[in-house]
């Protein structure tokens, strides 16, 4: 499964990626932001997770910034369950940070969200990581109110973090600012 926004690619990893995709995430600034990723990030750990199978649906994707000297991998963007809900969980290189490909990532997976049938996506980020929060905001995700504990294998431990949510079948839900990443929705929403 591919992705395609005004910027960006985003693709499914391959072994092959793993140098690259190590680079990227072996910061503790990162995987500090992550519930899941340990610190310090192996290749071994790099490895595990490019060559985890691909749930159809719950996808997950390489971030990729192609240009004239090729494609860049600058971050990775998928859903999960977390607590039988469908979360979307996303990060970006510290190197690629400050250029709208958070942003723009979440736009152009919420389509797909929506086409794969899912009626809500859940998003949270840990409250020292306020961008985090703006970039599911701009999305059009909800605070729900609620700030949970939740467990960092990066950290080490559990940190207080702000829960969201978007409601797939809101008519706001998906809209984006091209009005090519927004076709997906309004095919489901005549669809549906």
């Amino acid at each position: 499964m591919f992705v395609r926004s005004e910027r960006l690619f985003l693709r499914p990893g391959w072994p092959e990626d793993q140098d690259e995709f190590l680079a990227l995430i072996d910061d503790e600034s990162v995987v500090r932001n992550l519930t899941r990723a340990p610190w310090p990030y192996s290749s071994n750990d790099a490895r595990r997770f490019l060559e985890a199978p691909q749930d159809m649906l719950l996808p997950r994707f390489l971030i990729t910034d192609p240009g004239e000297h090729g494609t860049r991998i600058v971050g990775c963007i998928g859903f999960s369950r977390v607590d039988g809900e469908v979360n979307l969980g996303y990060w970006i290189g510290r190197e690629h940070w400050g250029r709208g490909f958070a942003s723009e990532a979440v736009r152009a997976v919420l389509p797909l969200a929506r086409l794969l049938g899912h009626k809500r996506i859940v998003g949270s980020h840990f409250i020292d990581n306020p961008a985090s929060g703006r970039v599911l905001e701009k999305a059009g995700f909800l605070p729900t109110g609620a700030v949970a504990e939740k467990h960092s294998e990066g950290r080490g431990g559990s940190c207080l973090a702000r829960e969201y949510a978007l409601d797939l079948d809101s008519p706001d839900a998906c809209l984006n600012d091209s009005e090519d990443l927004a076709l997906p929705c309004l095919t489901a929403q005549r669809a549906a």
